[in-house]
């Protein structure tokens, strides 16, 4: 009886670490999830990679054009890659550069005219990309 005691609290943390540990980032089923913590509609990934590659009327620029192919190759060192970041990290970082809550010289621009379904379709899009994230601590520093 004693030693069935006191293997009970190995048991219990074993069975703590099973159920909450080992979680991994699965970009595709997070791509094909429905609801989002942004309030959006379901986003489109086809609707997502041909707003990544449409010119911006405010900057002329596309999505690709400052974050690379995929989202991973950035124009510059200080601009995140944000292929394989998380969908509702995206969608809640478009939203706030939409509404003005986020403030970016050239991110607000291009995000002004973003509908709520081309958010979505963004953040699905990317989030499906393989992920190259990386560590911009230091990168604005001179």
């Amino acid at each position: 009886m004693r030693r069935g005691l006191r293997t009970l609290p190995a048991l219990a943390a074993l069975c703590l670490l099973v159920a909450c540990g080992g979680q991994q980032h699965d970009p595709e089923a997070e791509a094909s999830a429905g609801s989002s913590s942004a309030g959006l509609p379901k986003g489109n990934l086809e609707g997502g990679e041909a707003a990544a590659n449409l010119k911006s009327a405010a900057t002329g620029q596309t999505c690709i054009d400052c974050h690379g192919a995929g989202g991973n190759a950035p124009l510059d060192a200080t601009y995140p890659k944000i292929g394989g970041q998380y969908r509702d990290y995206l969608a809640h970082a478009l939203q706030a550069y939409r509404d003005g809550d986020r403030e970016h010289a050239l991110m607000s621009q291009q995000a002004a005219g973003l509908s709520d379904q081309q958010i979505a379709d963004l953040a699905v899009y990317f989030a499906s990309q393989q992920r190259q994230l990386r560590d911009l601590r230091g990168a604005h520093d001179h």
